[in-house]
């Protein structure tokens, strides 16, 4: 059995020596900075990073994106002495396993690196089953999102992390990246998931009836006010108050949403007295809300008081793999609603999915899908069928010109790498690696870049390349 593989990032000689003690038995290594923490984390490949926050070089979060960023595998427990609610939402967002904070014990560290390696063991064990059995797992999902990329990984961690909070929650991201379904996953992971989920679309509804829509009125309050109205913070009593494109509110309104959340309580238009709510608030906008504030059209004491807990959505082309994931989902979904008889996609059709920047997100793609799905029929969905610009959108173009080196394919079998130039058939895994291998050695040893241009996720590589030396070692 391989032992674990664990690195130490620590600038104190003697807190870091503690650690080796405390993780005796497993294969370790320390780096005292961000810089050498990275360096040795090419080389080494660690199952596991016990890193410290506070770093003479840079801080140790940066350090934990450039691993997400890079696709590295690695597990992650950050380690602070300034432990805070804060901290811990932009640790687990920036794709964290865990977090302790200083002082601890030695039994604490240990146990939450067993853990985190069992939990390694396990899944590995699942994935290499599944592969054995020919079973399809399935996109990898979480509360109706869909895709597995590190950087969704970080989202889903900070939305357990919140959700038992009654923390108000601030969603920023591009249109079409998610943000009422982030909002939903939020009140569905809570503790008020039984409770009404209420949502309002502040650029939807007219700037004078926006007060009537929160707060509800008393019959006879303005013109057209027939009846008494319960309004939306009524409505998500028990629940949870979600405030789309939060921004578009009017500043005059603003001030009352303000009260509403430092108070508790609600007074419809033109009633006698305030009503007590109990609701969770989450908001979202696609702007950025500091530039709104700073330009004057956003309070900033609500600013203050909404920007509790911060979740910034990904945009579809910073996800790798992701595209294609949530294509196939949708693929599935909408034959049964259209009555078609698609069942995958062709391979040049998964090609430009993948490599699309999708300027739209999400709500693009599904527009595109439903497009080809609604004006076409068959059991393969090809590219042709795709609406413009993906018809005619070229990948390995858009591959050169990002990654500026070339990825020559060796001579193959449909692309499947199987057959060599001299036609002599070698073992997959050989020709695998050997493409891989070249692929990096072109890209000057950039794994990211190296990925990109073989259309693959770098997290592949790295998984690979341990599998190779583990198969060595034997």
């Amino acid at each position: 059995m391989t032992t674990a593989r664990v690195l130490i990032v620590e600038d104190d000689p003697i807190q870091a020596e503690r650690y080796a003690m405390d993780l005796d038995g497993f294969d370790l290594r320390v780096a005292s900075a961000g810089a050498e923490a990275l360096s040795v984390v090419a080389s080494f490949l660690p199952d596991l990073v016990v890193l410290d926050v506070r770093l003479p070089d840079m801080n140790g979060l940066d350090v934990l994106r450039r691993l997400r960023a890079d696709g590295i595998p690695s597990s992650v427990i950050i380690v602070t002495s300034h432990g805070s609610v804060n901290m811990a939402v932009e640790a687990m967002q920036a794709g964290a396993n865990d977090f302790l904070v200083k002082p601890f014990t030695a039994e604490r560290l240990l146990v939450t690196v067993r853990n985190i390696l069992e939990n390694q063991r396990l899944s590995r064990q699942v994935q290499q089953l599944t592969q054995e059995l020919g079973v399809t797992t399935g996109a990898v999902g979480f509360f109706g999102f869909t895709g597995g990329s590190p950087i969704m990984r970080g989202v889903y961690r900070t939305i357990e992390a919140a959700a038992p909070s009654k923390a108000t929650v601030f969603i920023t991201g591009e249109s079409g990246t998610g943000k009422e379904l982030c909002a939903e996953a939020i009140h569905r992971a809570s503790p008020r998931a039984k409770g009404p989920f209420v949502a309002v679309n502040c650029a939807a509804i007219p700037q004078d009836l926006m007060e009537s829509e929160l707060f509800g009125h008393v019959k006879g309050a303005f013109t057209g006010a027939t009846g008494t109205r319960d309004g939306a913070a009524s409505r998500a009593h028990g629940g949870t108050l979600f405030l789309d494109e939060i921004c578009e509110m009017d500043i005059n309104l603003q001030s009352k949403l303000l009260r509403f959340l430092q108070t508790g309580t609600v007074q419809k238009v033109g009633g006698d007295g305030p009503e007590k709510v109990d609701i969770r608030v989450v908001c979202a906008t696609n702007r950025d809300p500091l530039v709104e504030v700073e330009e004057g059209r956003f309070r900033e004491d609500l600013y203050y008081r909404l920007h509790v807990i911060p979740i910034q959505l990904p945009p579809l082309r910073e996800r790798p793999g992701d595209a294609l994931e949530i294509a196939r989902t949708l693929l599935g979904r909408m034959v049964k609603e259209e009555e078609k008889s698609f069942s995958h996609f062709a391979k040049d059709a998964e090609v430009v999915i993948s490599a699309y920047p999708w300027p739209g997100n999400v709500r693009q793609l599904e527009n595109c899908l439903r497009n080809a799905v609604v004006l076409h029929d068959g059991d393969e969905l090809t590219l042709a069928m795709l609406p413009p610009p993906l018809n005619t959108f070229s990948p390995k173009a858009g591959a050169m010109l990002a990654g500026g080196v070339p990825v020559a394919a060796p001579a193959t079998d449909g692309g499947r790498g199987i057959v060599s130039d001299d036609t002599t058939i070698r073992p997959l895994w050989q020709v695998e690696k050997e493409t891989i291998e070249r692929a990096i050695s072109l890209c000057s040893g950039n794994i990211p870049k190296a990925a990109a241009l073989l259309e693959i996720s770098p997290s592949t590589i790295y998984r690979k390349k341990v599998s190779w030396e583990n198969a060595e070692a034997v």
